[in-house]
Protein backbone atom coordinates (compact mmCIF):
# COMPACT_ATOMS: atom_id res chain seq x y z
CA UNK A 1 0.00 0.00 0.00
CA UNK A 2 1.34 3.15 -1.34
CA UNK A 3 -0.56 5.75 0.21
CA UNK A 4 0.52 7.75 3.08
CA UNK A 5 -1.91 8.29 6.00
CA UNK A 6 -1.44 11.26 7.90
CA UNK A 7 -4.27 11.66 10.39
CA UNK A 8 -7.53 10.71 8.33
CA UNK A 9 -5.99 12.18 5.23
CA UNK A 10 -3.88 10.96 2.00
CA UNK A 11 -1.35 12.86 0.58
CA UNK A 12 -2.30 12.41 -3.33
CA UNK A 13 -3.05 16.01 -4.46
CA UNK A 14 -4.37 17.30 -7.82
CA UNK A 15 -2.83 20.44 -9.35
CA UNK A 16 -3.75 23.69 -11.05
CA UNK A 17 -0.33 24.35 -12.91
CA UNK A 18 -1.84 27.46 -13.89
CA UNK A 19 -0.23 30.32 -16.06
CA UNK A 20 -0.91 32.87 -13.57
CA UNK A 21 -1.73 30.97 -10.32
CA UNK A 22 -1.11 27.22 -8.87
CA UNK A 23 -4.04 25.56 -6.62
CA UNK A 24 -3.22 22.60 -4.85
CA UNK A 25 -6.34 19.95 -3.88
CA UNK A 26 -5.83 17.25 -1.41
CA UNK A 27 -7.67 14.36 -1.09
CA UNK A 28 -9.70 14.40 1.64
CA UNK A 29 -8.72 18.35 2.78
CA UNK A 30 -10.43 20.30 -0.24
CA UNK A 31 -8.41 23.17 -2.01
CA UNK A 32 -5.39 23.37 0.37
CA UNK A 33 -2.99 26.08 -1.55
CA UNK A 34 -3.75 29.07 -3.93
CA UNK A 35 -0.59 31.03 -5.19
CA UNK A 36 1.14 32.84 -7.68
CA UNK A 37 3.02 30.65 -10.08
CA UNK A 38 5.99 32.77 -9.78
CA UNK A 39 9.57 32.20 -8.88
CA UNK A 40 11.97 34.63 -8.02
CA UNK A 41 16.04 33.72 -8.03
CA UNK A 42 19.25 35.03 -8.47
CA UNK A 43 20.10 35.62 -12.02
CA UNK A 44 23.72 34.25 -11.75
CA UNK A 45 23.63 31.03 -9.42
CA UNK A 46 19.74 30.64 -9.86
CA UNK A 47 19.31 30.05 -6.19
CA UNK A 48 15.62 30.26 -5.76
CA UNK A 49 14.60 33.59 -2.99
CA UNK A 50 10.78 33.19 -3.15
CA UNK A 51 8.14 31.31 -4.51
CA UNK A 52 4.35 32.19 -5.06
CA UNK A 53 2.42 35.49 -3.34
CA UNK A 54 6.10 36.73 -2.14
CA UNK A 55 7.90 36.07 -5.41
CA UNK A 56 4.91 38.11 -7.25
CA UNK A 57 5.30 41.08 -4.82
CA UNK A 58 8.97 41.21 -6.46
CA UNK A 59 7.73 41.28 -9.47
CA UNK A 60 9.05 44.88 -11.84
CA UNK A 61 10.46 45.70 -8.59
CA UNK A 62 13.98 43.44 -8.44
CA UNK A 63 17.74 44.97 -8.85
CA UNK A 64 19.59 43.61 -11.89
CA UNK A 65 20.79 40.38 -9.41
CA UNK A 66 17.22 39.11 -8.77
CA UNK A 67 14.49 38.11 -11.37
CA UNK A 68 11.04 36.90 -10.89
CA UNK A 69 9.25 35.26 -13.10
CA UNK A 70 6.37 33.14 -14.53
CA UNK A 71 7.98 29.69 -15.32
CA UNK A 72 5.11 28.65 -17.07
CA UNK A 73 3.64 30.42 -20.18
CA UNK A 74 0.61 30.17 -21.83
CA UNK A 75 -0.14 27.07 -19.90
CA UNK A 76 3.04 25.33 -21.03
CA UNK A 77 6.83 24.84 -18.83
CA UNK A 78 8.81 28.28 -20.10
CA UNK A 79 11.44 27.18 -17.61
CA UNK A 80 11.65 23.33 -16.16
CA UNK A 81 14.35 23.90 -13.61
CA UNK A 82 11.79 27.11 -11.64
CA UNK A 83 8.76 25.17 -12.68
CA UNK A 84 10.10 21.82 -10.60
CA UNK A 85 11.24 23.89 -7.63
CA UNK A 86 7.93 25.53 -7.98
CA UNK A 87 6.14 22.25 -7.77
CA UNK A 88 8.49 20.38 -4.88
CA UNK A 89 8.23 23.80 -2.93
CA UNK A 90 4.08 24.00 -2.96
CA UNK A 91 4.38 19.93 -2.24
CA UNK A 92 6.42 20.28 0.95
CA UNK A 93 4.46 23.30 1.95
CA UNK A 94 1.21 21.57 1.50
CA UNK A 95 2.60 18.86 3.93
CA UNK A 96 3.89 21.35 6.33
CA UNK A 97 7.52 20.69 4.97
CA UNK A 98 7.77 16.73 5.41
CA UNK A 99 10.78 15.60 3.14
CA UNK A 100 9.97 12.10 2.80
CA UNK A 101 6.41 12.43 0.71
CA UNK A 102 6.11 11.18 -2.90
CA UNK A 103 2.12 12.14 -3.56
CA UNK A 104 0.23 10.62 -6.34
CA UNK A 105 -0.33 13.71 -8.34
CA UNK A 106 -2.66 14.42 -11.15
CA UNK A 107 -2.14 18.19 -12.76
CA UNK A 108 -4.50 19.47 -15.57
CA UNK A 109 -3.06 20.82 -18.43
CA UNK A 110 -4.40 22.44 -21.87
CA UNK A 111 -5.90 20.35 -24.36
CA UNK A 112 -4.01 21.48 -26.99
CA UNK A 113 -0.08 21.60 -25.98
CA UNK A 114 2.00 18.68 -27.88
CA UNK A 115 3.01 15.40 -26.24
CA UNK A 116 6.57 16.95 -25.63
CA UNK A 117 5.13 19.68 -23.68
CA UNK A 118 3.26 17.02 -21.60
CA UNK A 119 6.19 15.35 -21.30
CA UNK A 120 7.83 18.16 -19.60
CA UNK A 121 5.16 18.34 -17.15
CA UNK A 122 5.36 14.92 -16.20
CA UNK A 123 9.00 14.80 -15.99
CA UNK A 124 8.58 18.25 -13.89
CA UNK A 125 6.35 16.58 -11.26
CA UNK A 126 8.33 13.41 -10.92
CA UNK A 127 11.98 15.40 -10.64
CA UNK A 128 9.80 17.46 -7.70
CA UNK A 129 9.32 14.19 -5.81
CA UNK A 130 5.77 12.53 -7.51
CA UNK A 131 5.90 9.08 -7.42
CA UNK A 132 2.93 8.97 -10.09
CA UNK A 133 1.86 11.79 -12.09
CA UNK A 134 -1.23 11.69 -14.33
CA UNK A 135 -2.49 14.69 -16.24
CA UNK A 136 -6.00 15.53 -16.89
CA UNK A 137 -6.93 17.94 -19.86
CA UNK A 138 -7.77 21.18 -18.21
CA UNK A 139 -11.31 21.77 -20.04
CA UNK A 140 -12.48 18.40 -18.87
CA UNK A 141 -11.54 18.87 -15.06
CA UNK A 142 -13.00 22.25 -15.44
CA UNK A 143 -16.19 20.74 -16.25
CA UNK A 144 -16.01 18.03 -13.55
CA UNK A 145 -15.07 20.88 -11.16
CA UNK A 146 -18.24 22.86 -11.87
CA UNK A 147 -20.06 20.08 -11.51
CA UNK A 148 -21.13 19.29 -15.28
CA UNK A 149 -22.85 15.87 -15.73
CA UNK A 150 -20.19 14.81 -17.98
CA UNK A 151 -21.10 11.47 -18.37
CA UNK A 152 -24.92 11.89 -19.83
CA UNK A 153 -25.47 11.54 -23.53
CA UNK A 154 -25.81 15.11 -23.44
CA UNK A 155 -23.88 18.60 -24.87
CA UNK A 156 -22.47 20.14 -22.20
CA UNK A 157 -19.50 23.63 -22.99
CA UNK A 158 -17.08 24.58 -20.56
CA UNK A 159 -15.26 27.83 -21.67
CA UNK A 160 -11.71 28.06 -19.19
CA UNK A 161 -10.58 31.76 -19.26
CA UNK A 162 -7.10 30.88 -17.46
CA UNK A 163 -3.77 33.13 -17.39
CA UNK A 164 -1.74 31.89 -19.89
CA UNK A 165 -4.91 30.10 -22.33
CA UNK A 166 -8.79 29.73 -22.68
CA UNK A 167 -10.17 26.39 -23.25
CA UNK A 168 -13.72 25.98 -25.04
CA UNK A 169 -14.79 22.24 -25.21
CA UNK A 170 -18.02 20.38 -25.78
CA UNK A 171 -18.69 17.22 -23.71
CA UNK A 172 -20.90 14.53 -23.92
CA UNK A 173 -20.22 10.90 -22.73
CA UNK A 174 -17.37 11.47 -20.73
CA UNK A 175 -15.09 12.41 -23.81
CA UNK A 176 -14.59 15.67 -25.36
CA UNK A 177 -16.44 15.68 -28.75
CA UNK A 178 -14.71 19.16 -29.96
CA UNK A 179 -12.13 21.35 -28.19
CA UNK A 180 -9.97 24.07 -28.76
CA UNK A 181 -7.24 25.53 -26.61
CA UNK A 182 -6.01 29.35 -27.70
CA UNK A 183 -3.03 30.95 -26.11
CA UNK A 184 -5.20 34.38 -25.25
CA UNK A 185 -6.90 34.78 -21.63
CA UNK A 186 -5.99 36.64 -18.41
CA UNK A 187 -2.32 37.40 -19.09
CA UNK A 188 -2.93 38.85 -22.73
CA UNK A 189 -5.62 40.97 -21.18
CA UNK A 190 -3.43 42.92 -18.76
CA UNK A 191 -0.95 43.21 -21.83
CA UNK A 192 -3.61 44.78 -23.64
CA UNK A 193 -4.37 47.52 -20.72
CA UNK A 194 -0.48 47.76 -20.69
CA UNK A 195 -0.60 48.69 -24.37
CA UNK A 196 -3.16 50.47 -24.29
CA UNK A 197 -1.69 53.05 -21.41
CA UNK A 198 1.85 53.35 -23.28
CA UNK A 199 0.02 54.46 -26.72
CA UNK A 200 -2.51 56.66 -25.29
CA UNK A 201 -0.52 58.25 -22.47
CA UNK A 202 2.75 57.36 -22.97
CA UNK A 203 2.81 55.84 -19.70
CA UNK A 204 4.39 52.43 -19.09
CA UNK A 205 2.39 50.51 -15.78
CA UNK A 206 3.36 46.98 -14.49
CA UNK A 207 1.58 43.71 -15.13
CA UNK A 208 0.43 43.78 -11.39
CA UNK A 209 -0.98 47.28 -11.96
CA UNK A 210 -2.44 46.46 -15.33
CA UNK A 211 -4.48 43.35 -13.49
CA UNK A 212 -5.01 45.52 -10.78
CA UNK A 213 -7.17 47.92 -13.04
CA UNK A 214 -8.61 45.07 -15.19
CA UNK A 215 -10.27 43.58 -11.99
CA UNK A 216 -11.76 47.03 -10.61
CA UNK A 217 -13.20 49.31 -13.33
CA UNK A 218 -12.90 46.43 -16.70
CA UNK A 219 -15.73 45.14 -17.97
CA UNK A 220 -16.34 43.77 -21.38
CA UNK A 221 -19.88 44.78 -21.54
CA UNK A 222 -21.35 47.80 -21.57
CA UNK A 223 -22.21 48.46 -17.09
CA UNK A 224 -24.79 49.96 -15.68
CA UNK A 225 -22.77 52.77 -14.86
CA UNK A 226 -19.24 53.91 -15.58
CA UNK A 227 -16.50 53.72 -13.09
CA UNK A 228 -12.80 55.51 -13.27
CA UNK A 229 -9.63 54.97 -10.86
CA UNK A 230 -6.27 57.14 -10.60
CA UNK A 231 -3.25 54.77 -12.00
CA UNK A 232 0.21 55.42 -11.14
CA UNK A 233 3.14 55.12 -13.85
CA UNK A 234 6.12 56.00 -15.06
CA UNK A 235 5.87 58.70 -17.93
CA UNK A 236 7.67 57.77 -20.78
CA UNK A 237 8.58 60.91 -22.34
CA UNK A 238 9.95 62.96 -18.74
CA UNK A 239 10.90 59.49 -17.12
CA UNK A 240 9.02 60.66 -14.17
CA UNK A 241 6.52 59.41 -12.14
CA UNK A 242 2.82 60.13 -13.27
CA UNK A 243 -0.75 59.50 -12.54
CA UNK A 244 -4.10 59.10 -15.20
CA UNK A 245 -7.42 58.51 -14.37
CA UNK A 246 -8.82 55.96 -16.88
CA UNK A 247 -12.50 54.89 -17.40
CA UNK A 248 -13.85 51.60 -17.49
CA UNK A 249 -15.39 52.11 -21.10
CA UNK A 250 -11.58 52.89 -21.97
CA UNK A 251 -10.76 49.14 -20.28
CA UNK A 252 -12.86 48.10 -22.19
CA UNK A 253 -11.45 49.00 -25.45
CA UNK A 254 -8.57 48.01 -24.58
CA UNK A 255 -9.00 44.50 -23.85
CA UNK A 256 -11.29 44.54 -27.33
CA UNK A 257 -9.00 42.48 -29.07
CA UNK A 258 -8.27 39.23 -26.84
CA UNK A 259 -12.05 39.73 -25.70
CA UNK A 260 -12.45 39.10 -29.82
CA UNK A 261 -10.44 36.28 -30.62
CA UNK A 262 -12.02 34.27 -27.60
CA UNK A 263 -15.06 34.90 -29.02
CA UNK A 264 -14.08 34.04 -32.37
CA UNK A 265 -12.55 30.68 -30.56
CA UNK A 266 -15.90 30.01 -29.30
CA UNK A 267 -18.13 30.27 -32.07
CA UNK A 268 -15.59 27.90 -34.48
CA UNK A 269 -16.32 25.27 -31.82
CA UNK A 270 -20.05 25.80 -32.17
CA UNK A 271 -19.64 25.59 -35.42
CA UNK A 272 -17.97 22.07 -35.39
CA UNK A 273 -20.66 20.83 -33.03
CA UNK A 274 -22.79 18.20 -33.74
CA UNK A 275 -26.01 19.43 -34.29
CA UNK A 276 -27.83 17.30 -31.82
CA UNK A 277 -25.27 18.10 -29.34
CA UNK A 278 -25.59 22.18 -30.02
CA UNK A 279 -29.45 21.61 -29.98
CA UNK A 280 -28.50 20.24 -26.09
CA UNK A 281 -27.06 23.70 -25.43
CA UNK A 282 -30.20 26.07 -26.29
CA UNK A 283 -31.06 24.64 -22.97
CA UNK A 284 -27.99 23.75 -20.70
CA UNK A 285 -25.85 26.76 -21.83
CA UNK A 286 -22.73 27.40 -21.19
CA UNK A 287 -20.43 27.32 -18.15
CA UNK A 288 -17.46 30.01 -17.29
CA UNK A 289 -14.92 28.64 -15.32
CA UNK A 290 -10.93 30.01 -14.32
CA UNK A 291 -9.87 33.31 -13.09
CA UNK A 292 -10.18 35.09 -16.34
CA UNK A 293 -13.68 34.93 -16.53
CA UNK A 294 -14.27 37.02 -13.73
CA UNK A 295 -13.55 39.87 -16.04
CA UNK A 296 -17.00 41.78 -15.74
CA UNK A 297 -19.84 41.30 -18.20
CA UNK A 298 -18.23 38.47 -19.57
CA UNK A 299 -20.67 36.20 -19.47
CA UNK A 300 -23.28 39.14 -21.18
CA UNK A 301 -21.05 39.62 -23.69
CA UNK A 302 -20.57 35.47 -24.75
CA UNK A 303 -24.72 34.82 -24.04
CA UNK A 304 -24.87 38.20 -27.01
CA UNK A 305 -22.77 36.94 -29.51
CA UNK A 306 -23.63 33.10 -29.08
CA UNK A 307 -27.44 33.75 -28.68
CA UNK A 308 -27.13 31.16 -25.65
CA UNK A 309 -27.48 31.25 -21.74
CA UNK A 310 -23.78 31.86 -20.21
CA UNK A 311 -23.50 31.40 -16.70
CA UNK A 312 -19.93 31.27 -14.04
CA UNK A 313 -19.39 28.25 -12.08
CA UNK A 314 -20.30 28.88 -8.61
CA UNK A 315 -16.78 28.99 -7.87
CA UNK A 316 -14.69 29.51 -11.30
CA UNK A 317 -11.70 29.78 -9.86
CA UNK A 318 -11.01 26.18 -8.35
CA UNK A 319 -12.78 24.34 -11.11
CA UNK A 320 -9.45 22.72 -12.18
CA UNK A 321 -8.41 21.55 -9.22
CA UNK A 322 -11.71 20.40 -7.60
CA UNK A 323 -11.54 18.32 -11.13
CA UNK A 324 -8.27 17.18 -10.52
CA UNK A 325 -9.37 16.05 -7.33
CA UNK A 326 -12.39 14.30 -8.74
CA UNK A 327 -10.10 11.95 -11.33
CA UNK A 328 -8.02 11.02 -7.47
CA UNK A 329 -11.47 9.40 -7.01
CA UNK A 330 -11.56 7.86 -10.62
CA UNK A 331 -8.28 6.62 -10.55
CA UNK A 332 -8.95 4.79 -7.08
CA UNK A 333 -12.25 3.15 -8.29
CA UNK A 334 -10.12 1.79 -11.61
CA UNK A 335 -7.45 0.51 -8.86
CA UNK A 336 -9.71 -1.13 -6.34
CA UNK A 337 -11.84 -2.18 -9.75
CA UNK A 338 -8.61 -4.40 -10.90
CA UNK A 339 -8.15 -5.63 -7.15
CA UNK A 340 -11.55 -7.05 -7.18
CA UNK A 341 -11.31 -8.23 -10.72
CA UNK A 342 -7.97 -9.92 -10.22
Amino acid sequence: MFNYIFGLFSNDMGIDLGTASVLVFVKGQDIVLREPSVVAMERDTKRVLAIGVEAKKMLGKTPSNIVAIRPLRNGVIADFEATEKMIRYFIKKVHNKKTLLHPRVVIGVPSGITEVERRAVRESAEQAGAREVHLIDEPMAAAIGAGIPIQEPQGSMIIDVGGGTTEVAIISLGGMVVAKSLDVAGDKMDESVVQYFRRKYNLTIGENTAEEVKMKIGSVFPPEKELSMDVKGRDLLTGLPKTVNITSEEVRVSLSEPVRKIIEVVKNVLEETPPELAADLVDRGIILSGGGSLIKGLPELLSQETELPVNRADDPITCVARGTGAYLEVLDNIKNSKKRNA
